[in-house]
């Protein structure tokens, strides 16, 4: 590039050619340069996964030779026609040649993302053109592992499709390859943290290439029909017979380890024998550590061990006594009951300490909560077991496993969970796989509708699948068509029992003095922003009260009335001291949240910020009203809010000061007698709880008026209508009133007595 003039670096023909981000140089024939380099390529004289991409619009030729590019293989076409012929075909199934031989040979090679911007690539060997250079081995290859699953997914919404690819990866089934041994023995050779394990997995009848390999979930008889309330928003209906025999039956493994210290002084941790008068030692061995098979109870110690409680200093480590010792013993916390120690495995890690590992396996059956999916990312949980006696069953005597709700087709538009319904009950009545493969109707991968459909007729059924059926609940007679037929439903590892919590009470955090957060630190469930709005809305303030302080954070400090600092309590004086003034004449006990607390000493404010906001509430609107219609200023901050309410109540629209200050606004026919009228008749005197009002309002506006007449309502108001709160309120204002509400006097005392 140094050695190019001016004139030769902006000539329009010649291309930069970049690699890996790097520029190399310019180039006048960017085609033929790309083309030589892709025969290098296919001669494997450079590496197979080399891209060249030729940008038209930027003038570049890129190669790329760098890690993280997505290649996948092609075969090549020269002019329409494929280089894969039949003999190579037949050598490949022979065994004379492999996929390697195609790639040496020319035959096949690999194209990133970016250089597929420079092919034509056809689906089928028969749409190929002369303008076509590539063509896909097979239509389904162009999916990813987990969408290559999903039967039929082209007649799906893609959304659905990558739902399904999400929870593919949760669905229970067979793990990997090396989970049992050679010899076939259900005998685990993982020590997963967590796994999950389906008891009784299956292959799906309406199958597709690629699901032989990582199948996950079982044949379900599903009914797709509206069963009872507990089927709405996709929740399922299962049978309990069902569950009886074994669908969706799961073990879930569990591993628990505790490691044998060593420690710099020469002193490590020892095994201990079990404690047989301690309940939480029955499972031991006579070694310290549990005993596989043994049930396992919560709080159960699964390893006895004892660590030295001096592991810094130096000198003869030897036969320490036991009073050297102290017991860090470990236990199965968080325990559901009914789990079994299934092996216990030894090991060292890297330091050389010895790792002791315990598998705890707990069998689960399918419970209210837990979650299911079909293979087109449609998922729902168990709203409700239903006895087989009540379940709905066929003229055929089959009863469905599950119900789903039909509701869950318009929207979702998984058209291709349709078909594999009709695939999956053509292929149990006849007793053949049926296949699902992506875009592989033409090229005989998959099932195209009418030969399913066909297939159910030539044995009894409904061309389009459905069946009558016959309600099992007493008193309700009749029958009605129903979609009754068989698909793969897919476990999902989300239960009830991994996700269930609740807390009365439990650890709080040292910072805050607030409930700790999360399921695994036995936290509280929050109550945020949106929540406390929502409560406000309600107007249930004592509720507010008892979420966001009581069962929170309840904290007493002392506050100095003068100077609004936050003092201290004297035990011996048996009184609060401020240490600002020295003395504690006005002292004040104040019942606050303890963050507050820390926030007021955090930013070192006076507590009386909080009194001046609500007095200084509103200030400008107020001055404006009272010097345009009462030319001088009359009311306290009580009446103000009242007048503020009614005016708004009266349909005056006055919500801002500019509003108020403004004298054709004031002068209107239909904005002056009114106000003049309010203010004359109500607020002149003194505000008594029996005074009425001559004007019609809301059921709502003559609540929020009523809890105006209570009697000490200048002292606190619990119940207060959101409307009539903030609309005259700037929003600096209005988020400080509610954020300290329930800490403080929210509508002060009268000023003007």
């Amino acid at each position: 590039m140094e050695h190019l003039s001016g004139e030769e670096l902006h000539t329009p023909d010649s291309f930069l050619v970049i690699f890996n981000g790097l520029i190399l140089g310019k180039h006048r024939r960017p085609q033929r340069f790309a083309t030589a380099l892709r025969k290098l390529r296919r001669a494997c004289l450079i590496g197979e996964f080399v891209s060249v991409y030729v940008n038209e619009k930027q003038c570049c030729v890129y190669l790329a030779s760098d890690g993280g590019r997505v290649c996948r293989p092609l075969v090549i076409a020269d002019k329409g026609i494929s280089r894969v012929k039949a003999h190579h075909m037949k050598e490949l199934k022979d065994g004379v040649c492999t996929f390697r031989d195609f790639l040496r040979n020319g035959l096949i090679e690999y194209l990133d993302v970016n250089e597929e911007n420079n092919a034509m690539i056809a689906l089928y060997e028969d749409e190929a053109k002369l303008e076509t250079t590539h063509i896909e081995i097979e239509p389904f290859t162009i999916l990813g592992v987990c969408a290559g699953l999903i039967p039929y997914p082209h007649h799906n919404q893609s959304p659905r499709n990558t739902y399904q690819c999400a929870m593919g990866k949760q669905a229970m089934g067979n793990i990997a390859y090396n989970q049992a041994s050679k010899k076939f023995v259900v005998y685990l050779r993982r020590m997963d943290t967590l796994l999950y394990l389906l008891v009784y997995p299956q292959r799906p009848l309406l199958t597709t290439k690629s699901i032989e390999l990582l199948g996950a979930g079982q044949n379900a008889t599903v009914a797709v029909m509206s069963y009872s309330g507990y089927d709405i928003e996709d929740a399922i209906v299962m049978n309990k017979s069902s569950l009886d025999r074994g669908f969706g039956r799961c073990i879930v493994m569990k591993r628990y380890v505790a490691v044998r210290h060593k420690y710099p002084n020469g002193t490590k941790d020892r095994l201990m024998r079990p404690n047989r008068a301690r309940n939480d030692m029955q499972i031991l061995d006579d070694d310290g550590i549990a005993s596989p098979g043994e049930i396992i109870r919560p709080n159960d110690i699964y390893v006895n061990m004892q660590s030295p409680r001096d592991t810094r200093s130096t000198g003869s480590t030897a036969n320490l006594p036991d009073s050297a010792y102290q017991s860090s013993y470990s236990s199965f916390k968080k325990c559901h009951g009914g789990e079994v120690v299934d092996r216990v495995v030894l090991c060292n890690d890297k330091d050389s300490n010895m790792c002791i590992k315990v598998l705890a396996r707990h069998t689960r059956r399918p419970e209210l909560g837990d979650k299911f999916s079909s293979r087109h990312g449609q998922k729902g949980v168990c709203g409700t077991i239903v006895q087989q006696e009540d379940f709905p069953f066929s003229e055929k005597g089959i009863c469905p496993d599950l119900i789903m709700n039909p509701h869950g087709f318009p929207s979702r538009m998984t058209v291709g969970k349709m078909i594999e319904l009709l695939g999956g009950k053509a292929g149990v009545s006849c007793g053949k796989f049926h296949y699902g493969s992506a875009f592989g109707e033409k090229s005989g991968h998959a099932d195209n509708v009418k030969t399913i459909s066909k297939t159910l007729v030539n044995h009894g059924f409904n061309y389009s699948g459905k069946d009558f059926i016959y309600s099992g609940i007493p008193h309700r007679s009749g029958n009605l068509p129903c979609i009754n037929k068989l698909t793969s439903k897919t476990s999902v590892d989300d239960q009830v029992l991994d996700k269930m919590h609740a807390r009365g009470n439990g650890p709080r955090t040292l910072i805050t003095r607030q409930p700790t957060e999360g399921r695994a630190n036995n936290g509280g469930l929050r109550v945020g922003e949106m929540e406390r709005d929502c409560l406000i809305a309600y107007g249930a303030s004592m509720l507010i009260f008892e979420r966001l302080m009581l069962s929170s954070d309840p904290y007493e400090v002392q506050v100095c009335r003068k100077c609004g600092l936050l003092g201290y309590y004297n035990h011996k004086l048996k009184t609060g001291i401020c240490s600002y003034c020295k003395n504690g004449e006005k002292i004040s006990t104040v019942k606050l949240p303890y963050a507050c607390k820390l926030l007021i000493q955090h930013q070192n404010m006076p507590t009386n910020y909080m009194e001046k906001a609500t007095i200084l509430f509103d200030k400008e609107l107020r001055a404006a009203v009272e010097n345009m219609w009462l030319r001088r200023p009359f009311f306290g901050d009580l009446q103000w809010r009242i007048a503020s309410l009614l005016i708004m109540f009266e349909g005056l629209s006055l919500y801002s000061a500019s509003l108020g200050y403004n004298s054709d606004f004031a002068s209107k026919d239909t904005v002056s007698p009114k106000a003049q009228h309010v203010l004359a008749s109500i607020l002149f005197g003194k505000i008594v709880l029996d005074m009425k009002v001559d004007f019609v309002m809301t059921i709502k506006q003559n609540t929020v008026f009523g809890c105006l007449k209570v009697a000490n309502v200048q002292d606190f108001l619990l119940a207060i209508s959101i409307d009539g709160l903030g609309q005259h309120m700037s929003p600096v204002e209005y988020h400080t009133i509610l954020k300290y509400r329930l800490m403080i006097q929210l509508f002060p005392k009268d000023e003007c007595k």
